[in-house]
Formats: structure tokens, C-alpha cells, sequence
């Protein structure tokens, strides 16, 4: 598991801010282990920020009919909420996809930093920035990607929309699949196939078990 500090390193924290800020965030720093399949954050709630240190989380958008739909995805080294700790709270979730640990930074000790270091508060603003970008491809890969990345990225989505244990089944046929992602069950099931020998998912009577999540979002962003 990565260390605390091996986290910031590895993340834009670590670039931006001196040792003392970052003793600073760690000083005022809570760990908290997140359940896989557990909701760490809901849309429109106070203005948080983590940083990941271990798992996958998925940050997702959801319609007023349940329908849902992932804008990114952050495992270890990956700081999520930034933009709602500078602009405020945001319509967006947050789930655990596995079993994940975060450090919840203190907010307001971020807002400081940004607000009295112009490197900081630059770095803040390239963070925002990156953040802005993944969302422009994340829609432009499910609209133009390829049929295996469409996939991948449904499968995570819908089995993440249906997770009720720590084990991640996308229930659907193959049919529904292929009518989801925009190509004929032939081919669905070949890309099926090809997911299955490099043990990225197994398909069962019950639906497509998701054996590897951070591999198959390797491969939907691809």
C-alpha cells in the first residue's frame, strides 16, 4: 500500500508545495478506509478533497432518472475534489469501486496555501485545468473510442451503478451490450473474448464479473 507521504510525492502536492506545507496538509490530514461499493461522496455536498492512496474510486454524474455516467476515474496518487475546494460544491459522486484509502485533506489548510503561495495557487489552477481536459476526453472517448474502450468504460459504469458487495457484476446480455455501446453482438462478443484470456473480466449466469477494475479502466482509456 502506498505510504502517506510516497502519495504526496507521487501527486501534484508534492511538486507544488515546500516540505513544511506539506507537513502542514499532513498535520491537518485524516486517513479513512473506504468500503468497496461504499458512496464517499454525494453531489452537492460541503466541498471536499482527498488524496488517494490506495483503490479506485470513479467520480460520476447522475440523472434525476438513476441513470449514471463516469467523468473520471483516481487511484493511488491522484487528488480528487480539487476544483470543489476552490469553487465550491459541485453536482458530482463519488464511489469506491474497491476497497480504497484516502487522506481527507483539510480544506480550508488547501484554500490557505492557495490563497498566500502564488506556485501553489498556480499548480491549483493546472490541477483544475487537467481536470477540465479529462472530462473533454472522457466524453469525446465514449462519443469517437473504440468499440473495446466503449466497452470497458460500460462495464465499469454499469457495474459500479449495480455493485451491491465488494465484487463488481455488470448484469446484462450481450445483446444489451452491444445496443449500449454502439456495435452488433458479434463483435461485443469478441471483445468479450479478448477481455476474458488477458483475466481482465468472467462471464457468468449471473452477468460479467469484473476481476481486474484498474485494468479494464487501463483499457478504456487507451
Amino acid at each position: 500500500m502506498t505510504s502517506e507521504s510516497e502519495a504526496l510525492q507521487s501527486s501534484f502536492l508534492g511538486a507544488a508545495l515546500s516540505r513544511s506545507a506539506l507537513d502542514r496538509l499532513l498535520n491537518d490530514a485524516v486517513r479513512l478506509d473506504i468500503p468497496a461499493g461504499t458512496v464517499a461522496y454525494r453531489d452537492w455536498e460541503m466541498a471536499r478533497t482527498a488524496l488517494v492512496l490506495s483503490g479506485l474510486l470513479r467520480v460520476y454524474l447522475a440523472s434525476g432518472h438513476g441513470r449514471q455516467r463516469t467523468v473520471r476515474y483516481a487511484r493511488a496518487g491522484d487528488v480528487i475534489g480539487v476544483p470543489v475546494a476552490v469553487g465550491g460544491p459541485a453536482g458530482v459522486s463519488v464511489q469506491a469501486l474497491t476497497s480504497t484509502s484516502v487522506l481527507m485533506l483539510n480544506v480550508a489548510t488547501l484554500q490557505s496555501l492557495g490563497q498566500t503561495d502564488p506556485r501553489f495557487a498556480w499548480a491549483l489552477a493546472e490541477e483544475v485545468t487537467r481536470r477540465l481536459y479529462e472530462v473533454i476526453e472522457t466524453f469525446a472517448g465514449n462519443a469517437f473510442g473504440s468499440v473495446s474502450q466503449r466497452i470497458a468504460r460500460h462495464l465499469l459504469d454499469l457495474a459500479a451503478e449495480q455493485q451491491r458487495s465488494s465484487t463488481l457484476v455488470a448484469r446484462l446480455t450481450q445483446q444489451e451490450l452491444a445496443d449500449a455501446t454502439g456495435t452488433v453482438r458479434e463483435v461485443a462478443a469478441r471483445e468479450l473474448r479478448h477481455m476474458r484470456d488477458r483475466g481482465l473480466i468472467e462471464t457468468t449466469r449471473h452477468g460479467i464479473v469484473l476481476l481486474n477494475p484498474p485494468g479494464l479502466q487501463r483499457e478504456a482509456d487507451v
